[in-house]
């Protein structure tokens, strides 16, 4: 009876992460041999993989060029070895042990649609593992004590990453289209936004790392992707004067956008911390992030005479509306609110992000957010599709009409024109890109990657992963590219609301106005040039100078792994003690 009451408390507690309806069985009349009978049987053990496998609002966002905070990331750090290194493969066992019971299940179809969830979530639990391991051990079976596959080597990333793909495509075809209208469980549609968003990575890797197979991924995320824009009912959440905004603060996940969410409520303790952990944890921008954005009639702000230079006032003027949605700029009124808030360079950097933050209320204290966490959204698949296209050489005007440029008519830019993007690379973006492959499409796929930088910051970690799969991680060390924020001409007062009156001094030894904030270079702020220049994020410490592109690019396999299972091997250039 043991398994089963662990069964019925996962359920208990994935109730609240999914929120779902349940029944919940007496424990003396269940055991193995009689369960997963019944569609209460099968959710309540499928709850698990939710909250097994879907990332969490608190989980963080991994820092890398565009945001820092006040712990890096262990790849920029330098913290990842393999003594320290782990993995766990608990999810995957509870999602063969479901596929491999549904026998018990008399009903044939219900218990396809069950072994669809089951499949979606195996694909995503093995695409995480690629992601971090590259080779891996898959396993498609319950293993028992006596199996050999216990002590079985890894597997070829190719090869996992096929049957990666033959799940999400086995989850595609048979997963509903929708259970209901909080878009918490796993859909048809899911199958195909993640099968995109897997294929494209794995794609992209190949292709910049310079591997085989490249074009047979990125012509999956395209077709995946490009099935989810003909077919899905999803479009981009356009109401009201500041819809982006207001599509990560909002208590309830704008559906219409939201592909799947995890879903918080107040009214059953269900809170998250990210708008506390923004402001409290000095999450912070980069001047690099900021650059990307266009200015509002769509010229490049790198083309603008002395932008280099540019103060945070003048920097924050007429650009892409989504960079006053995203960053604390002149004239910020936080929800609920009826007074500006001021800019007082409390970030590392200077920028402060105002995505996901909602009412005082519910940022000022720890765990005090409802606000449902995106995990997935049309926007992205937009994205991906425009980029897998892009990537083949196969992209048009018309690719750009279907996921770009509704991107960009959400944000109230001009459409991007694939023949002058290609006539006219960005110098700027070359420069953050350098291993960016050259060629006819060299200035649309920038101009992509611009498009995914700013569209999706801050989101379930995609910038440092982006940066992995374009061989581009070197851009988010220190050591290489320096975190710099806001510009500082010098000592003096400034005034950070546009509102003719100056609110923030810099000075070298005695300030001497009345302004409210006050810092004083070298203890309160360092900039790049002693007394002037750009404020210097992390400006003690150096990180990324032992970087090996060789080793770099996985992590690790656990050590203790190793030890348990010698035919595993260790990723190359990493070192663990063991003489196998």
């Amino acid at each position: 009876m043991k398994i089963i009451n662990k069964i019925l408390a996962l359920g208990a507690l994935a109730f609240a992460t999914v929120g779902c309806d349940l029944t919940m069985l007496p424990e003396d009349e269940l055991s193995p041999d009689q369960y997963f009978r019944n569609e209460s049987d099968l959710t309540l053990w499928s709850n698990q993989f939710y909250s097994d496998n879907l990332e969490s609002a608190d989980i963080g966002v991994n820092d890398a060029d565009d945001k820092i905070d006040n712990g890096l990331s262990d790849y920029i750090s330098g913290a990842r070895n393999a003594a320290s290194q782990s993995w766990s493969f608990t999810p995957l066992r509870k999602i063969n042990y479901l596929i491999e019971h549904l026998d018990q299940c008399p009903d044939r179809a219900l218990a396809t649609k069950y072994e669809a969830v089951a499949r979606f979530f195996r694909a995503y639990f093995y695409f995480l593992r690629v992601r971090t391991y590259g080779d891996v051990p898959y396993y498609d079976h319950v293993l028992g004590s006596t199996d050999p596959d216990i002590y079985k080597p890894r597997d070829d990333r190719g090869y996992v990453m096929d049957r990666v793909m033959e799940d999400f495509d086995f989850a595609a075809k048979n997963l509903p289209s929708e259970w209901g209208t909080l878009h918490t469980r796993v859909t048809k549609w899911a199958a195909l936004a993640y099968a995109s968003r897997a294929a494209l990575y794995e794609g992209t890797f190949r292709k910049y790392h310079g591997m085989a197979d490249a074009d047979k991924y990125l012509q999956q995320a395209a077709a995946t992707a490009k099935e989810f824009i003909d077919e899905s009912p999803f479009y981009l959440y356009s109401e009201g004067e500041e819809p982006y905004r207001e599509l990560f603060y909002s208590e309830d996940a704008k559906t219409c956008e939201v592909v799947l969410c995890r879903r918080y409520d107040k009214a059953f303790g269900i809170t998250h911390s990210v708008p506390y952990n923004i402001k409290f944890g000095r999450t912070s921008l980069t001047r690099r992030f900021m650059n990307h954005y266009l200015m509002a009639d769509g010229s490049r702000f790198t083309d603008r005479n002395g932008w280099e230079t540019m103060t945070y006032s003048e920097e924050t003027q007429n650009r892409d509306p989504r960079m006053a949605q995203t960053v604390l700029c002149p004239g910020y009124v936080q929800v609920g609110a009826s007074a500006v808030t001021k800019c007082t360079l409390s970030s590392h950097t200077g920028y402060e992000p105002i995505k996901f933050i909602g009412t005082v209320e519910n940022s000022a204290t720890s765990g005090s957010s409802a606000s449902d966490w995106i995990l997935m959204r049309a926007a992205e698949v937009y994205l991906n599709y425009a980029e897998a296209v892009a990537e083949l050489g196969t992209i048009t005007q018309n690719d750009l009409e279907i996921s770009i440029n509704r991107i960009r008519k959400r944000a109230n830019m001009p459409s991007l024109d694939l023949a002058k993007a290609n006539a006219d690379p960005d110098p700027y973006l070359l420069k953050c890109y350098p291993n960016v492959t050259q060629s006819k499409h060299t200035g649309v796929i920038l101009e992509i990657r611009r498009e995914r930088t700013i569209e999706l910051v801050l989101e379930v970690p995609y910038r440092s992963w982006d940066l992995f799969r374009w061989n581009e991680a070197k851009q988010a060390l220190n050591y290489y590219q320096p975190y710099y924020g806001c510009y500082i001409p010098g000592p003096g007062t400034y005034d950070m609301d546009n509102d003719g009156s100056p609110d923030l001094e810099i000075y070298t030894e005695t300030a001497t106005s009345t302004c409210a904030t006050k810092l004083r270079i070298g203890t309160d702020i360092i900039l790049s040039n002693s007394t002037n220049g750009y404020i210097v994020g992390y400006s003690g410490a150096v990180h990324g100078q032992n970087w090996d592109d060789n080793r770099d690019y996985l992590w690790p396999v656990p050590a203790s792994q190793r030890t348990l299972n010698p035919a595993l091997t260790q990723n190359p250039g990493w070192e663990d003690g063991l003489s196998f």
